[in-house]
């Protein structure tokens, strides 16, 4: 990629999307400019990767080609109020609930992605959902994906389907911790040492998830391949029907999609 990026606003998220970049050789780090209020973190940055650093977000925007809104949601007015965008720049927002239109507000009629990833893409393993308004073209938007693959895997959606990508893959890490966290106290329960019950967990959830993403089969194929007549995966699958598991998992992520809907409200 040949264009400069540039972060307005350097905390955990926007890290990982430069160690990403950087890892990735997507760009090189004389191409990557950040700007933060905290200046002690432009120099640990600078310091870890190499980066430039902005004095000032006019000072951003001017060299950046690519900007890329890293703010914290209760910061937006006073990081956006009164920012100007040149011409040809594309701006990509990870501001958490703050809409496309809302951004607009701030910036006028630039080409604005809207982007959601989850924490996982501070491993490189994260999945965002991107959603953009009618000035992006197909060359800026595949950009952006280009961006957000360097952290994991990225897809384009409409922007009416991210408060879902938000109940599912956004909150969707904390549902799998706690999975994680009750296998291992099963397996405390059943006589294993905490830290082997945690590596079991940890790895049995990784290992399952790479089976589906890599072989492409539905879960219930890959569930059924687990599941022998009058085994013992299917004594534990019947527990976890009668307990509801299926419908409290479905109920989570329909909570935390309304949550997200009523964030952006408010």
């Amino acid at each position: 990629m040949k264009e400069n990026i540039g972060f307005l606003g350097a905390g955990a998220m926007g890290e990982a999307l430069i160690r990403g970049l950087i890892r990735a050789r997507l760009v090189p780090a004389s191409q990557i400019v950040a700007w933060d209020v905290r200046q002690e973190r432009l120099r640990e940055l600078k310091a870890a990767y190499g980066l430039e650093t902005a004095i000032g977000r006019e000072d951003l925007t001017a060299r950046a080609d690519i900007i890329l809104l890293a703010v914290k949601p209760q910061n937006v007015k006073e990081a956006l109020d009164g920012i100007q965008i040149g011409n040809g720049k594309l701006v990509i927002s990870i501001i958490a609930g703050v809409t496309l239109a809302e951004l607009a507000s701030f910036l006028g009629a630039v080409p604005l992605v809207r982007a959601v990833p989850n924490t996982p893409a501070l491993v490189g393993e994260g999945i965002t959902a991107l959603a953009a308004n009618d000035l992006v073209g197909p060359e800026d938007l595949d950009k952006a994906v280009a961006i957000f693959s360097a952290v994991g895997r990225a897809l384009v959606l409409p922007e009416g389907q991210l408060n879902a990508v938000t109940g599912l893959s956004g909150s969707g890490p904390a549902y799998i911790y706690v999975l994680i966290e009750a296998l291992a106290d099963g397996g405390v329960r059943q006589g294993l040492a905490r830290p082997v019950a945690l590596e079991l967990a940890a790895q049995t959830v990784l290992g399952a998830a790479r089976m589906v993403l890599d072989t492409g089969e539905h879960p219930a194929v890959l569930k059924d391949k687990v599941t022998s007549p009058a085994g013992t995966t299917i004594a534990g699958l019947a527990v976890l029907e009668d307990r509801g598991f299926r419908g409290a998992v479905i109920r989570a992520v329909e909570a935390a999609t309304l949550r997200a809907g009523n964030l952006s409200k408010e």
